[in-house]
């Protein structure tokens, strides 16, 4: 057994998205402010930092000056202010624009910037580096260190060159210890290591169930007469059914260049339903189609996304470390937007623990973290749309009713809160008792199948090391998924991932692709026995989105 050699530092940061970085940053500028050193080190599973970032993404800009107020002239890429704001409601055939005057405030975005979120990541990452901070992009934090009082003292990283059947390849090396006197959890949704921890310390007690959404997104270079740089639409209704949470965006960039994605509620009940082929119907419809015909889809990706919003925000800090940005679900889904949250909640732990460590301190509860975050603009903000993925529990109709009564009447200051009791995974309901439904064939040109969509997002794992996919019994998929529920891992997974084939003896078997997973965590979200268990593969590997 090889020894892991181990690196010390003040702060290890576990994932280099908007967060991550803005943690990072903030320490770095605190300690420069002050004339102290602090030694802070940011870890990324992504070959390159920003390889793993996908979001829509339009970014309200307010954090970002907050913590780097001149970050114009240092070049970062928001470069696309928000000049037009539509927002649609599809029936199969027909739309039905909103008038700008009934648009409530969550969907307006003047002063906000369409980006590539990706590459604001990758600017944000030379910020931190040109801070003195340490980046090792390419290195997936795998395990949780703790001390023997039980309080996190850092990370491992996962070991390299480990064969599939779990034996050493010439190429293995052992993973790397990373201790820290606090560590800033900013893995984004689903983190595999945030889903331990807040198991370990209880941080979901008294908390709503935390509810997700999965995000899937092309970019296409459209014909010049169908590109209009500013334009922001969003929609709602079809293709989607009256009782599914979810709807579009469809964002205008320069150089010909189109967003566009779809994100559906993982509190679907209907296992037949596949979020990928929702996505590719949506673009058939005569409002959306003539965006992208004689155009050409250059990327593709996809990512689950924390959408329970304030009421299903977890305890943030424990003995020895904290989470932000998607980690700890302040993504605010009524606006669309979590970019400027993840910064922000980045910055307000790094200067909690910041002055934990200036006073002597380590390994202990920063609890000024989350006191600072609840009298932020960022919790007032997310307090006022905190019943909003609620009420569409309740039908279309009633929380758009509901949304426009709160966001538009209210302005975000109603008297009542409406709890969520279920988990996303409970609530699929038997095959046999759901209408199946029927995808068209993809044409190839405006609509595509998996796997020619994962091969243009970059995605690459290494054939012969350990299947990163993992079930706790393989029994169950057969046995339980496939007998009752008809087998929905096949169809919510948007990378051809899982399959059901026939042996040689003409039984059922789930098949794993594991090379074709782009990390965006639905199986271990939606698989309704939660017997699915996401684990990082070697680092570097999965996606490499080019500013996606």
């Amino acid at each position: 057994m090889s020894e892991r050699e181990s690196m010390e530092y003040d702060v290890v940061v576990v994932g280099a998205g908007p967060a991550g970085l803005a943690a990072a940053i903030r320490l770095k500028q605190l300690a420069s402010e002050r004339g102290q050193e602090i030694s802070v080190c940011v870890l990324e599973k992504g070959s390159e930092v920003g390889a793993h970032i996908l979001s829509g993404a339009v970014m309200d800009p307010r954090a970002l000056t907050e913590l780097i107020p001149d970050w114009k002239e240092k070049g970062a890429p928001l470069d696309t202010e928000v000049t037009e704001d539509k927002f649609l409601f599809l029936s199969e055939k027909g739309a039905r624009a909103t008038p700008g005057w009934l648009l409530p405030d969550c969907f307006r975005n003047h002063g906000n910037y369409i980006v590539r979120l990706g590459n604001v990541t990758r600017w944000l990452g030379e910020q931190a580096e040109a801070l003195g901070v340490d980046l090792f992009p390419g290195f997936a934090a795998a395990e949780i260190l703790y001390t023997d009082g039980g309080a996190v003292k850092g990370v491992a990283t996962g070991d390299m060159g480990v064969a599939r059947d779990g034996t050493h390849t010439d190429n293995y090396q052992p993973g790397m210890e990373l201790l820290a006197r606090y560590t800033i959890f900013a893995e984004g949704s689903r983190g595999q290591l945030g889903r331990q921890l807040i198991e370990r310390y209880k941080l979901d007690a008294g908390r709503d169930p935390q509810s997700y959404g999965i995000g899937i997104k092309e970019m296409w270079e459209v014909d010049p007469s169908q590109s209009q740089p500013g334009l922001v639409v969003h929609t709602a209704g079809w293709p989607l059914d009256s009782d599914t949470y979810g709807g579009s965006f469809l964002y205008h960039l320069p150089n010909n260049i189109v967003a566009v994605g779809l994100v559906v509620g993982l509190d679907y009940a209907n296992p037949w339903l596949s979020p990928f082929e929702e996505f590719q119907r949506y673009k058939t419809h005569p409002a959306i189609r003539p965006t992208f015909e004689g155009g050409k889809r250059i990327a593709y990706g996809a990512r689950s996304l924390t959408a329970g919003g304030l009421l299903s925000v977890p305890k943030l800090c424990f003995p020895g470390g904290v989470l932000v940005g998607c980690e700890a679900g302040v993504l605010n889904a009524s606006r669309i937007k979590g970019s400027h949250s993840a910064i922000k909640t980045g910055a307000l732990a790094a200067e909690a623990a910041f002055d934990a460590l200036a006073a002597g301190r380590s390994h202990d509860e920063l609890v000024a973290y989350p006191a600072a975050f609840e009298a932020s603009w960022l919790h007032a903000e997310l307090n006022k749309a905190r019943n909003f993925k609620q009420w569409f529990k309740k039908g279309r109709t009633i929380a758009t009713l509901m949304t426009g009564v709160e966001q538009w009447l209210l302005k975000g200051k109603m008297p009542w809160t409406i709890h969520r009791t279920k988990p996303d995974h409970a609530c699929l309901q038997p095959a046999a008792e759901c209408a199946r439904i029927d995808y068209p064939k993809p044409d190839g040109k405006l609509t595509f199948d998996r796997l020619s969509s994962v091969f243009i997002s970059n995605t690459n794992h290494d054939e012969n090391e350990p299947i990163h996919l993992t079930l706790k019994d393989p029994s169950v998929p057969v046995a339980v998924n496939l007998a009752k529920y008809g087998g929905p891992e096949a169809r919510y997974c948007p990378a051809g991932v899982y399959e059901f084939v026939k042996t040689d003896t003409g039984e059922d078997k789930l098949q794993i692709n594991a090379q074709n997973c782009v990390h965006c965590k639905t199986c271990d979200i939606k698989d309704p026995t939660q017997n699915i268990v996401w684990v990082a593969p070697q680092g570097g590997e999965g996606p490499v989105y080019n500013g996606m």
